[in-house]
């Protein structure tokens, strides 16, 4: 990552460099090295000590701007805040490939017995429906409570989409197609 310092109305000590230069390191755990860019301004105005951040990628942008009577604490406030900032939205990115995931679509076919169309299958319904997560004898029993033929459930013990269905001697089937989470 290639970060830019440029100082307003002061000049930086070399120990205030290094402090900027460590603390602003921490907030590349999030992000991949190639192609950002962190752009930060530190200003003094009268008794004020200001920072102005801005991270710049292919991806993100991100600004935050912090304040105080000290310039660490003010490099300590703005650093915390682009670490909530980025936190956030990886949290966001993980719930979208997860509600992606985490739908499963069930549709019925029909297949006319005889007249002209016979043979080809029609959808006759259409549904949406988000798996709960529970465990392997949970969804067996919701499956016998309910009395359907099968269950489409997320296993809470191997983080995966799971099938259980009845078997033709009562017994129960579980299908797991082996896609992890």
């Amino acid at each position: 990552m290639n970060i830019n310092y440029n100082f307003k109305n002061f000049e930086p000590s070399d120990h205030l460099r290094d402090y900027a230069q460590k603390r602003f390191d921490k907030i590349t755990k999030y992000m991949n090295p190639d192609n950002n860019e962190l752009f930060v301004n530190l200003s003094v105005e009268k008794t004020r000590q200001i920072a102005d951040v801005v991270l710049d990628s292919d991806t993100i942008h991100i600004a935050a701007r912090e304040q105080s009577e000290d310039m660490y604490q003010t490099i300590d406030l703005v650093v915390d805040k682009l670490d909530a900032q980025m936190r956030k939205m990886r949290e966001k990115q993980k719930d979208r490939r997860r509600g992606a995931r985490g739908q499963a679509s069930v549709e019925f076919f029909s297949l006319p017995a005889t007249g002209p169309g016979a043979g080809i299958r029609t959808i006759v319904e259409s549904d949406k429906y988000q798996p709960k997560p529970m465990p392997v004898d949970e969804a067996a029993m919701q499956l016998d409570t309910l009395g359907y033929e099968f269950l489409v459930f997320f296993n809470s013990e191997t983080e995966r989409i799971n099938v259980i269905h009845r078997r033709k001697n009562g017994d129960f089937g579980l299908i797991d197609p082996g896609v992890g989470a």
